[in-house]
């Protein structure tokens, strides 16, 4: 899969600012915080996009890893919208030259067709993706504990060149939505992961979310601000065609039926769950759905119980 590295390394190669927007024929968008995390959980509830060609992604950053001579500090989990949506790919970064660990992973039914609970641990030591409640890999040894410096956290939709990773790009998917119903990020602090914040997106929160305009070679889109939109509680992010950006569709609603979390079916004490904070890693929790903030935890009920898109 050395053709999947290679178009990952182009895929973050957007952070170099002077690759400003360039009229491409399509429009992508990237959302990035304004903050920095150095370890943690990043737990996040997405229904991700259908179409050969296409990406919808989250991702971990080192601000700079593509400047000559840099170390790069990546953590990537990507989502390939060919094969009717049913792969993902994980992978870490680091170095120069550059390690990856990439690999596919492949779900039973599309990841387009529902929303499904997500979430990377990084730690001093070790990397690990979940899906659902349930670890699919750790990464250990030498090159997790290259990450060693603050990365911003990241969503992108995009079209890879790369045909052989990602499929030939099919125009007739498009508009194609990646839809973000919540985020959540867990600090690490001796050994445990603590709730730090939580973002629902009933709104854009600008002190937090930064918008993209930039584009890269490599990506047939221009990352357009006006394709990064909150409607009705959920963050989506859209890949169309020039002259046609923006959201004006209906959100699908979440029904909660897929993952464990709070958000996704009904509280979990195990990893991965989404509702528990301060467990002992050693241990293989992470604490109690009981100690999340009330105000936080009847947010996130009275959004999993929504049957219709309306507020």
């Amino acid at each position: 899969m050395k053709l999947c590295s290679t178009c990952v390394l182009l895929a973050v190669t957007l952070l170099a600012h002077t690759g400003t927007a360039e009229a491409k024929a399509y429009k992508g968008a990237e959302v990035y915080s304004l903050k920095t995390v150095l370890y943690g959980r990043m737990e996040m509830r997405m229904r991700m996009i259908r179409g050969s060609g296409l990406l919808s992604t989250f991702f971990c950053y080192k601000d700079g890893s593509e400047k000559t001579g840099a170390l790069w500090e990546e953590i990537d989990l990507e989502v390939l919208g060919k094969n009717d949506a049913k792969t993902w790919q994980s992978n870490t970064i680091t170095g120069s030259p550059r390690m990856t660990s990439e690999e596919i992973h492949t779900s039973a039914t599309s990841l387009a067709d529902g929303y499904h609970t997500y979430a990377v641990e990084w730690t001093p030591d070790s990397v690990s993706w979940w899906f659902d409640g349930q670890m699919v890999k750790k990464t250990t040894g030498e090159q997790p504990t290259k990450l060693i410096n603050a990365e911003s956290v990241r969503f992108n939709a995009w079209i890879s060149d790369a045909t052989g990773w990602v499929g030939a790009l099919d125009p007739a998917a498009l508009p194609a939505y990646q839809y973000v119903n919540w985020i959540k990020y867990y600090r690490y602090d001796n050994g445990q992961f603590v709730l730090d914040w939580m973002d629902d997106f009933d709104t854009l929160d600008t002190s937090r979310w930064g918008l993209g305009n930039w584009t890269f070679d490599g990506n047939l889109v221009d990352f357009d601000p006006a394709n990064a939109v909150v409607k009705n509680g959920t963050l989506i992010l859209a890949i169309t065609k020039e002259g046609a950006t923006g959201f004006t569709g209906t959100v699908p609603a979440d029904d909660g039926t897929s993952g464990p979390g709070v958000d996704g079916g009904g509280g979990t004490t195990q990893p991965g769950g989404g509702c528990a904070v301060g467990g002992s890693l050693a241990e293989g929790a992470l604490g109690l759905c009981a100690m999340l903030p009330a105000l936080a935890l009847a947010t996130a009920r009275r959004r999993s119980r929504r049957s219709s898109p309306c507020v």
